[in-house]
């Protein structure tokens, strides 16, 4: 038997040693050569160097001054990446009716002269519950409330929605999308 378990025994060893130290360390070698903005979080950091926030996982904004992003499924705070998932509520559960009826009143309550139609991704929240886009519509949605709010004109914030908008990966993966985060960080850095 011991015949048999010495070469089992060398072979664990070898394989943890090379899947559980060797591998990780080259791949996070290179990952830091090759993207070292991806693999420390995409993070953003403001002139004091400290980070502020990561292009991959929303930020909770709620002033009327600064774009709104998606709703977040996680709990109990918002956009907490150790609680990320979906609300799994399909579309006919009560629940998620009542919670979009919520945001649509929140959102016309913020915005009472605002009679353009709610964009879906306003009122829904992101498989994950993390993400940091919305779509170039849901940010127009929004424009003439942070416009007031700040006193600007709105052709100036639709530019600047339009300047920070991004556009389908590879031209031609998925659509359009305006990451929240760097919209509200262009937008503070205006006034």
């Amino acid at each position: 038997m011991i015949k048999h378990l010495k070469p089992a025994v060398i072979l664990f060893v070898l394989l943890t040693v090379l899947t559980g130290v060797i591998y990780p360390a080259v791949v996070t070698g290179l990952a830091q050569l090759l993207f070292p903005t991806q693999a420390n979080g995409s993070l953003i950091k403001d002139s004091a160097d400290k980070p502020t926030g990561s292009l991959l996982i929303g930020q909770p904004f709620s002033s009327p001054d600064h774009f709104w992003g998606r709703p977040s499924a996680t709990g109990p705070f918002p956009y907490n990446a150790g609680a990320s998932s979906g609300s799994n509520l399909g579309p006919t559960n009560p629940a998620l009716v009542d919670a979009v009826k919520a945001r649509i009143e929140a959102l016309k309550a913020a915005d009472p002269d605002n009679k353009a139609p709610v964009p879906v991704d306003l009122i829904t929240a992101s498989g994950s519950g993390l993400d940091p886009h919305i779509s170039p519509a849901a940010a127009d949605y929004q424009v003439h409330r942070v416009a007031k709010a700040r006193n600007m004109k709105p052709e100036k914030l639709r530019a600047l929605v339009a300047s920070n908008t991004e556009s389908r990966q590879f031209g031609f993966l998925g659509e359009p999308r305006v990451n929240v985060l760097t919209l509200n960080l262009a937008l503070d850095a205006m006034h």
